[in-house]
């Protein structure tokens, strides 16, 4: 099994819980996209990676690391989905449209949070996000700031802060489709 010398570099990222997305404002985060896409190189990259207990997915122009995962490890990453359907709820309440390619800054929410109360109201409960940060710009910049460590954002124009929203948001969108609440759960809120 012959795998590419940017392995290295595939794992390093994809081992940090990232994505690697066609769709990057990174030149060289694009090439290691097309690198893996390509058929041989995936079956020999999955093949390799499976045999350190990693296993290569393919998502929708976006690849990732998934594996087996001990008790304590799935808790924390239940508490990282909660974490992120509160920020998808969020930019979807900014823009329903809002997904793979929008383009947003920082400045964009805070000129319509002064004319929407629902995403105030929002944007205060994921204070809880933010650390010590108060102020609304603050709070706002700091979820930008989590969207980029996840790779689901990267940051366009440094000069006017715009961000870029990557193919990996698809997955956030797709994880959010499969939670099915049986229908004695959602009669529970209504008693």
């Amino acid at each position: 099994m012959k795998v590419p010398p940017q392995t290295y570099r595939i794992f390093e990222l994809l081992s940090k819980g990232q994505f690697i997305c066609s769709n990057s404002t990174d030149e060289e985060t694009r090439k290691l996209y097309s690198l893996i896409d390509d058929e041989n190189n995936f079956e020999n990259l999955y093949d390799y990676f499976s045999k350190i207990n990693f296993k290569l997915e393919k998502g929708d122009e976006y690849f990732y690391f998934s594996r087996v995962e001990t008790k304590v490890d799935l808790e924390r990453k239940i508490t990282r989905a909660y974490q992120w359907i509160d920020l998808v709820d969020f930019f979807k309440t900014f823009d329903n449209s809002f997904s793979t390619g929008t383009r947003i800054s920082p400045h964009d929410i805070l000129v319509k949070i002064n004319t929407d109360i629902e995403l105030e109201e929002k944007l205060t409960a994921l204070k809880k996000y933010a650390g010590d940060k108060e102020k609304q710009q603050e709070i706002i910049e700091k979820l930008f700031e989590l969207m980029e460590k996840d790779t689901f954002m990267e940051v366009e124009n440094s000069i006017t802060n715009t961000y870029k929203v990557l193919s990996s948001f698809k997955y956030l969108e797709e994880l959010i489709l499969t939670i099915n609440l049986p229908e004695e759960a959602n009669n529970e809120k209504f008693k």
